[in-house]
């Protein structure tokens, strides 16, 4: 079966002819890419052709495909059954493991998926401040929520506008959308709502923008107003934990202010190692107003999965060893350097930046601060890149605004394949 042939089959019955969105090409042009397997850094389509993968089913193969210790420990589970419907002790294993990573959490909540996550945790964040309104940033992503799917206002602290048909504009009346990175923005917010927001959500660094840091200046003002108004600040670590270090991007941050912790964080991705599994945690008085304890009612028939608890439990077990970071971030470092120097080469802008196993480039003079700089950049020659590349046999990620991930199953001969073929790629 040809790529071709598969995506005109799929489009008879599935919208689009994939089942999410960015899958389809639609920013980049041209046929998906069916993939029939995979196997550590590399994955292999319809048509049999390989590709030095940079997506890791978007962030969660932080170890490579087919790691033999998630392998083995997703089929031990699986042969003890697929679920349930009842508590199992490895819920509570991968709980307190990830507890024990993330000082800022006393307990957690397992649930399906970081939409699920992030949704639940803004339901907590209002049930837990008898509050309504919450803050987001423009190009930050947190999920398919109706609340969240929403645009910046006409104005400066002005409420936002539904990004989504289905929408009714009264669902995002209580979101509030500001600029990343922009302090005075954020003053401002808290000086005409301070008392009614109940939450900021935010992405630390933030992967649908491609690779677009939060700065430690603007993070440590966020944290002050949160506190000063009786707001709770809520991290989406979705994509950036476990993936841009062991203490994930909070820890980072942490380093940089002292005392620095959010109140809620949100966790998916390389908890699960690439089975349907995330999370929300807080301290434990704000985790108290869930049920079946609390007035905030969550629940999920498949939340804490035991096969998917087991293979993300494996894969936070693996990325613990020693040196385990230090030589992840080494590779994609040199990844992201090469990648640079090969455009000063070809006397092409870009810059790119990256954390981990975490990384972005824009064809660009220098990094984004926010959204509106991300939409600046040179989306046409990101395109010509994207497709030159993977015809290359590299596969980034099919659209300007996703970051790129580096797994533990890179080697140095991935990472010099992919620099010969981006040398070869920008001359396109």
């Amino acid at each position: 079966m040809s790529n071709e042939s598969l995506f005109e089959r799929a489009q008879r019955v599935i919208p689009g002819g994939v089942n999410s969105p960015v899958r389809a090409f639609r920013a980049v042009g041209g046929t998906p890419r069916f993939i029939t397997r995979a196997e550590g850094a590399t994955i292999i389509d319809a048509e049999g052709r390989r590709y030095i993968d940079y997506i890791g089913s978007w962030g969660p193969m932080i170890l490579g495909h087919g790691h033999p210790a998630v392998l083995e420990a997703v089929q031990r589970a699986a042969s003890e059954g697929f679920s349930f419907g009842a508590p199992t002790e490895r819920e509570i294993e991968l709980a307190e493991e990830i507890l024990k990573l993330v000082p800022s959490m006393e307990q957690v909540r397992l649930v399906s998926s970081g939409t699920e996550a992030a949704m639940s945790a803004l339901r907590l964040a209002r049930g837990a401040t008898g509050r309504q309104k919450i803050v987001k940033f423009e190009g930050c992503y947190h999920g398919h929520a109706d609340s969240l799917l929403v645009k910046a206002g006409s104005g400066l602290a002005t409420f936002g506008n539904p990004t989504s048909a289905g929408v009714p504009p009264d669902v995002v009346r209580h979101t509030l959308v500001l600029e990343y990175n922009n302090p005075a923005q954020l003053e401002e917010a808290f000086a005409l709502h301070g008392a009614d927001i109940a939450c900021v959500v935010i992405e630390p660094i933030a992967g649908n923008m491609n690779f677009v840091r939060a700065g430690v200046p603007f993070v440590r003002r966020l944290r002050e107003l949160c506190t000063q108004h009786g707001a709770l600040l809520l991290f989406d670590e979705v994509m950036t934990g476990f993936r841009v270090g062991l203490e994930s991007a909070q820890g980072l941050y942490a380093k940089a202010i002292p005392g620095f912790a959010p109140d809620i964080s949100v966790f998916g991705k390389v908890i699960g190692g690439g089975m349907p599994l995330a999370a929300f945690g807080a301290r434990r008085s704000v985790m108290e107003q869930l049920a079946p304890l609390g007035p905030v009612y969550q629940a999920g028939t498949l939340s804490g999965n035991p096969v998917a608890t087991a293979c993300g439990l494996a894969t936070l077990r693996e990325i613990q060893k020693p040196g385990f970071f230090d030589a992840l971030a080494r590779r994609t470092r040199s990844l992201v350097d090469g990648l640079l120097a090969a455009a000063r080469e070809a006397q092409v802008p870009m810059a790119g930046d990256c954390e981990g196993g975490m990384f972005g480039f824009f064809f660009a003079d220098s990094l984004p601060q926010n959204y509106s700089a991300v939409m600046a950049t040179d989306k046409e020659r990101f395109n010509r890149f994207f497709h030159a590349m993977l015809e290359r046999g590299v596969y980034f990620a099919p659209a300007l605004y996703e970051a790129g991930f580096v797994s533990a199953a890179h080697t140095e001969a991935d990472i010099a394949a992919t620099l010969a073929a981006a040398r070869d790629a920008l001359k396109v």
